[in-house]
């Protein structure tokens, strides 16, 4: 009788099933590292699956049967963040929050702790990464002291767990996710595994409990979240934190949101006392004075909101062959493309100028919307003819030289109106030679 030959190992990615022969440390289909092991069930269908009769509770009922009742949204206190998050923290919700180094995301969540404490809510901050006494110095510095506000300092899944069975907060805090370890799963802290099993067990306590979960998430070089993809899709908010380290200002995105819509932007702005709220950052884009040949402002769209940005140009004679083309703040491939429809379409020729083109505030602007008010910005400081500060424009340049019509038009026509704006150049003009040529007369009639 011949003897059966038993099977040969096999190793499967848990991440998304990827089968190989022998082991490696990296995935050949979804490139995650740490998620090959050995797989010792057989593959493919050996045997069958018994059905289980489910209990009257969980039976399937008509859609038309079932009755919604929504969740009380509880306000976190920080205005652009229950923005950002569709009007407040959804009982049970698990957001996540990421961000690069730097950028402030302990320092949002502690102001969201400490205003959460002060409205009579029971607060749990589980910092991973800082020590308690490091945590309260840093809240001292932002006055977010609050007798409500609970700290612990843990890296162990099953001692937060324990904190939050004697605290009963009301909100619970996880900085950060990839920092904390399960005795469920084996390897390190930050390995796929563990983020995943850490995730997975929080979330089940936020919905068993109708326990809000804020999770602090680190990034990649290329600005993904660090961890399982798998993250992302258990979690049922996903926020971004961004700025750039040379200013100040400061925006959250919603990438994904369960319960609102995910195009709202949250501005804030880091000072030395903490983070402050900018509910009308308008401001912050634009120079003072009067007005300077080389600038045009333009509305930019962040999310719902419009805001208005200042484009500058500097133009001078080159002193080399090879004419400087500086960009800051704009695309610069499509401030080049500009600049050869000024040449191509409106005879307004930089070949041998070096070219400097920038933003106020040092925001970022790169949808198309921003190509009439580079043109102009150019054309302006060529001919060193102020642009009024009554006029705006906005529009999209076509090879041919035409104006195309951009998104929100009416949002963006009246955030203009609002803030005084009396003229708005953009589609309705046509070309890109009729703008100018109608900016060029206003600012003639004006002087």
């Amino acid at each position: 009788m011949a003897s059966k030959r038993s099977a040969p190992p096999a190793f499967s990615c848990t991440e998304c099933g990827w089968t190989t022969a022998k082991w490696v440390g990296r995935c050949g289909e979804c490139q995650q590292w740490g998620t090959v092991v050995e797989s010792t069930a057989p593959r493919g269908i050996v045997r069958k699956v018994e059905a289980v009769a489910p209990d009257a509770t969980r039976a399937a009922q008509p859609i038309t049967a079932i009755t919604t009742t929504e969740s009380a949204r509880r306000p976190s206190g920080i205005g652009e963040f229950d923005r950002v998050l569709g009007g407040g923290v959804v009982p049970g919700a698990a957001i996540l929050l990421s961000g690069e180094p730097g950028v402030g995301k302990s320092t949002l969540l502690l102001e969201v702790a400490a205003r959460s404490a002060r409205e009579g809510k029971r607060v749990l901050y589980a910092s991973a990464e800082e020590s308690m006494a490091q945590v309260r110095l840093r809240a001292e510095r932002t006055g977010a002291l609050h007798d409500e506000l609970y700290l612990a300092s843990e890296t162990d899944l099953a001692t937060i767990l324990g904190h939050v069975d004697q605290v009963h907060p009301e909100l619970l805090i996880i900085d950060s996710v990839q920092t904390i370890t399960s005795p469920l799963s084996e390897g390190a802290a930050g390995q796929p595994g563990q983020v995943r099993e850490v995730a997975s067990a929080l979330i089940r306590v936020a919905k068993e409990r109708h326990l809000p979960v804020i999770l602090v998430g680190h990034v990649t070089k290329d600005g993904q979240v660090a961890g399982p993809r798998m993250l992302e899709h258990l979690v049922d908010v996903v926020c971004h934190f961004e700025g750039d380290r040379q200013t100040s200002l400061r925006f959250v995105r919603a990438l994904k949101n369960r319960f609102g819509p995910t195009d709202e932007v949250g501005c804030f702005e880091m000072t030395g006392a903490g983070i402050a709220e900018v509910p009308d950052p308008s401001a912050l884009f634009l120079s003072r004075g009067a007005a300077e040949p080389g600038t045009c402002v333009a509305i930019a769209l962040e999310g719902r909101r419009a805001l208005p940005v200042e484009v500058q140009a500097l133009t001078v004679p080159s002193t080399g062959p090879n004419p400087r083309r500086v960009v800051h703040g704009l695309d610069s491939s499509r401030v080049a493309m500009v600049l050869a429809i000024l040449d191509r379409r409106a005879g307004v020729r930089t070949h041998d100028k070096d070219v400097y083109v920038s933003t106020v505030g040092g925001v970022r602007f790169t949808e198309p919307a921003a190509d009439l008010a580079i043109a102009v910005a150019v054309a302006s400081s060529l001919s060193t003819t102020a642009v009024p500060r009554t006029l705006a424009a906005v529009g999209e340049l076509s090879l041919a030289g035409e104006i195309r019509p951009v998104s929100q038009a009416t949002q963006r026509r009246s955030e203009a109106q609002r803030l005084g704006y009396s003229h708005l150049v953009d589609e309705r003009s046509a070309t890109l030679r009729g703008a100018l040529s109608d900016i060029r007369t206003r600012a003639a009639d004006r002087n």
